[in-house]
């Protein structure tokens, strides 16, 4: 303040004019630190929300089950089919029980993938494992890696950490058969439904003396 000058109107409106351009300056630098500021934390969060969604999928991939047998069978493709082969008489159920598991076996080893590429140091040694232990032709548990999973994806979402004298059974991977068979199912009563709707518009057009259009209904497939 002490090099202001106001003895003129001259020196008054250089004096504010340098004043306003200094302001403008600082102004245009707290800008610009907030914007990169606020792009850093845009990516972070878009990294972070990419990387739960991650997360949670492969969860519900390896711990989508409570009951039955919750190991994952390694056998591979052309294991069964060489059984297959060798079987006298082929059996039909044998054969959709091991094309459900191997259908299993591939969403696991997508899970693990994942996993390893965006899980936690722990996260990451127990997908190793279990991708070891298939690779090794052994059954393989994600039991504790479901848990692992849960805690971490909990404590990220600021929830309240399960509590430890809650009794929680174990978790294994999601049996794809159950749900696909669900929607196959709602697909077959959509087409009969669509083609009673046919069939109906049809009849409407033949009492119309020929002048009626049959339309049909058909819902589609959903399949998870």
């Amino acid at each position: 303040m002490r090099n202001l000058d106001f003895s003129s109107w001259q020196a008054l409106l250089s004096t504010l004019f340098g004043l306003a351009v200094i302001t403008l300056i600082g102004v245009g630098i707290r800008l610009l630190a907030m914007q990169t500021i606020q792009q850093r934390r845009e990516r972070e969060n878009r990294q972070i929300n990419e990387r739960l969604r991650t997360l949670i999928a492969a969860y519900k991939t390896l711990g989508g089950s409570f009951t039955g047998n919750l190991a994952v069978d390694p056998t591979h493709l052309r294991e069964l089919r060489q059984r297959a082969e060798g079987s006298p008489v082929p059996d039909a159920a044998s054969s959709a029980n091991g094309d459900r598991a191997r259908r299993m076996r591939d969403a696991v080893e997508a899970a693990l993938s994942d996993i390893i590429l965006l899980g936690t140091e722990p996260q990451v040694r127990l997908a190793a494992k279990a991708a070891a232990d298939l690779a090794a032709g052994r059954p393989t548990h994600t039991d504790e890696l479901v848990v692992s999973l849960r805690d971490f994806i909990r404590r990220v979402l600021d929830l309240e950490p399960v509590p430890a004298s809650l009794a929680i059974p174990k978790q294994g991977p999601a049996r794809p058969g159950a749900s696909r068979g669900r929607n196959e199912g709602g697909g077959r009563e959509g087409g009969k439904t669509g083609g009673g709707g046919g069939g109906m518009g049809m009849g409407v057009g033949g009492m119309g003396a020929g002048m009626g259009v049959a339309h049909g209904l058909g819902d589609d497939e959903q399949h998870r």
